[in-house]
């Protein structure tokens, strides 16, 4: 199948070598299939902690992005209104980008230091109970 793919050029041989990678991943796959694995419990606690970590980073990014998104299109709808240079140059899309740039910023800031704080919290909590 290979060769004669080879033949025909290399975008060819490019898709067939990707069919031969995906026969090779079923294969796997049947085999992983066959053996019979019973999950610990920690591992079901370990994936509801990190879900639970992630959904509170949500929540708290979505507050902070709508907190901010308030607090920097006042000023700047107000500078629009007011200020003779931002009349002049900042057109629609420049507020847009003014007030959506800070909201999306303080959106991953926040999810981000909430999901390390929350993880930061749970591993203390296991090596709490590890050496109790």
């Amino acid at each position: 199948m290979l060769e004669g793919a080879k033949s025909m050029g290399a975008g060819a041989a490019t898709i067939a070598s990707a069919g031969a990678a995906v026969e090779m991943r079923d294969v796997w796959v049947q085999r992983r299939a066959k053996f019979f694995i019973i999950p610990s419990p920690a591992e079901d606690q370990k994936k509801l902690r990190a879900q639970q970590s992630s959904q509170e980073g949500i929540r708290a990014g979505v507050k902070a992005a709508a907190i901010t998104g308030v607090f920097t299109a006042v000023p700047t709808l107000i500078a629009v209104r007011k200020v003779a240079w931002a009349k002049a140059n900042l057109n629609h899309t420049a507020q847009a980008l003014i007030i959506s740039g800070a909201s999306i910023a303080a959106y991953f800031i926040t999810v981000d230091k909430t999901v390390l704080e929350s993880a930061r919290k749970n591993s203390r909590a296991q090596f709490d109970n590890k050496t109790a």
